[in-house]
């Protein structure tokens, strides 16, 4: 390992830095497409597609509207995605003439990738065929990144505008979000990625001689591998920049064909990060204030470098339970020291610990190593990341949508200490906003306390248990936060492959993406009704390092207070319990 990855600091900084540098001028890209030039719609791919479609781009609809149809339009995308499951074993590009998905397992695909969650319980190289890969994930995984950008789009509108009834449309705001943001990053990060390494075709799997027998050859010996192929760089690129981080490989980014050097890690680590950051501009220049923008980029860099270096911490430490093995854990030019368990060695403890922050911070769920091997607090960190409610960076559009209801939770806050009726962006916050923010960020910790008390309540649930006690309490809790909030990722260690996650999991991912949605467009409505008022002397700045703080607060402390019996029983309960046994 070089001495630049083992720096966490080096790591980290180099991440912001990529980021700090693309944010303004993608976000100011993205503006254009989104909000800006209305000259766009003469693209003539684009306009090609409306009139295929039979849709009107200068039609103008109302919150109502734009959520009835958005709810429509993903409803029949994970339709599609489980019909093409259930029937693949008849459809072209199959070469290993995979069967179909059983209908639970297919349910919760479906639900997953609509979702823009990622969640999986099958293991992609054997359960999916080529049509299915590329035409139904890849496909999601575009259109549900779509969604939460265009759902953004109708909440800066309503900050930007004054007394309006109508917020855009959402056909198209979808197609511009996929045509003119998704699209272009995605075949520009599948060029890097293919240049790095990563596979690309739709061969079949192929047949690897062992290199070195074993002498005396055992009677179970195998010659040969089976090396799975496939179209692995186009699902691999968009599943990280839209948030929907499937793999195409059980492993996901641990496999050498999807993640082969450190610098294709590094370049997975920004996709997931580069659009949401970037958003944060786009904010700031759709409601004139810039400087709005980059404090909640602040916010979310501050918490991300912080848990960042958390999670790293704690895998660098050395286990207690080897010391009396006299196991030499130390770092040294020819070992990295710390945990290692469940790490590629070609990425090592740094790169490991901060992919697993960058993923659960950045909604994706795309991970290059097993959390399940991670330390108790180490393992804590991308679960508290997630149970924050996927607001530091989050997916494309969601991540900022929920960062923004809760700076309006925190205004409403602070104007509560000082005798102030609440106003955000010059727009009065009252009590059905409040009523909205408070259903959002409450949506995902009922479903997330409600499915892990049932799973440990029923004999479905423990089944699917590998290692009972706290950790086993760990995998359910980070299970469903990682499905009611979207992200994906999983602590690997849980038999989740069954009708009972299978069906609890995909309820908690369908409501915890969609009552969310529903409820920031009607924010937005209301919000677009009123008038924006300009700026006094008494009027609470929101882009200064005071509120920053403040925001933050909330986050920690709303996130903290949630879950924190649950983390105590789970995480924090299994890093006593060895602290106990190694004394």
């Amino acid at each position: 390992m070089t001495p630049f990855a083992n720096s966490a600091y080096g790591q980290i900084g180099l991440c912001v830095a990529a980021l700090l540098l693309t944010a303004k001028p993608l976000g100011a890209y993205i503006y254009r497409i989104m909000l800006g030039d209305p000259a766009i719609s003469r693209f003539l791919v684009e306009r090609w597609i409306y009139r295929a479609c039979g849709i009107n781009e200068r039609a103008q609809m109302n919150w109502r509207t734009y959520a009835i149809g958005l709810l429509l339009f993903n409803a029949l995308g994970a339709l599609a995605l489980y019909v093409l499951q259930r029937v693949q074993i008849w459809l072209p590009l199959n070469p290993a003439a995979l069967p179909s998905v059983g209908s639970d397992g297919a349910f919760n695909t479906a639900v997953s990738f609509a979702s823009n969650t990622s969640w999986q319980s099958y293991a992609g190289e054997s359960t999916l065929s080529y049509l299915t890969q590329m035409l139904g994930i890849t496909s999601q995984s575009f259109l549900s990144a779509a969604s939460g950008i265009a759902v953004l789009t109708v909440l800066l509108r309503a900050f930007a505008c004054s007394c309006s009834s109508t917020l855009g449309n959402v056909w198209v705001d979808l197609t511009r979000a996929t045509l003119h943001v998704l699209l272009p990053l995605a075949a520009v990060l599948a060029l890097l990625l293919t240049a790095q390494g990563v596979i690309q075709n739709l061969s079949p799997s192929r047949s690897a001689e062992q290199i070195e027998a074993a002498t005396p050859a055992p009677a179970t010996s195998v010659s040969s591998q089976r090396l799975p192929m496939g179209p692995v760089a186009s699902q691999t690129s968009i599943a990280l920049l839209g948030g929907d981080g499937g793999g195409y490989f059980n492993v996901n980014s641990a496999h050498p064909y999807a993640n082969p050097t450190p610098v294709s890690n590094f370049f997975e680590m920004i996709a997931i990060l580069i659009i949401p950051s970037a958003l944060c501009y786009t904010f700031g220049r759709a409601v004139g204030a810039p400087r709005q923008g980059w404090a909640l980029w602040a916010a979310m860099a501050a918490i991300l470098v912080a848990m960042s270096l958390a999670t790293i911490n704690a895998e660098q430490q050395m286990d207690g339970a080897l010391a009396h093995l006299q196991v030499d854990q130390s770092a040294t030019p020819m070992q990295p020291g710390g945990n290692m368990e469940g790490k590629e060695t070609r990425f090592g403890i740094v790169s490991s610990a901060l992919f697993a922050a960058v993923t659960t911070a950045g909604g994706d769920g795309a991970v290059n190593s097993m959390h399940d091997s991670f330390t108790p607090l180490g393992g804590l960190a991308p679960m508290v990341l997630m149970q924050l409610g996927e607001v530091i960076f989050g997916s494309p559009g969601s991540g900022l949508y929920g960062m923004l209801l809760f700076a309006i939770m925190a205004v409403f806050v602070a104007a509560l200490m000082v005798g102030r009726s609440p106003e955000y962006l010059g727009k009065k916050i009252e009590a059905f906003e409040m009523k909205m923010v408070s259903l959002t960020i409450l949506a995902a910790p009922t479903l997330v306390l409600i499915g892990t008390a049932l799973a440990v309540l029923l004999p479905a649930g423990r089944e699917g248990i590998s290692n009972p006690g706290p950790h086993g309490l760990s995998q359910v809790l980070y299970a469903f936060s990682s499905a009611a909030n979207n992200n994906g990722s999983a602590f690997a260690g849980l038999a989740a492959n069954t009708p009972f996650y299978n069906i609890t999991l995909g309820v908690a991912m369908w409501f915890g993406r969609f009552v969310p949605i529903a409820a920031v467009l009607a924010v937005a409505g209301s919000l677009s009704a009123k008038t924006r008022r300009p700026a006094v002397a008494g009027t609470l700045r929101t882009d200064g390092v005071p509120f920053i703080g403040l925001l933050i607060a909330c986050i920690v402390i709303i996130g903290a207070l949630t879950h924190l019996p649950a983390i105590a029983l789970g995480p924090l309960a299994e890093e006593l319990q060895m602290r106990g046994d190694n004394h």
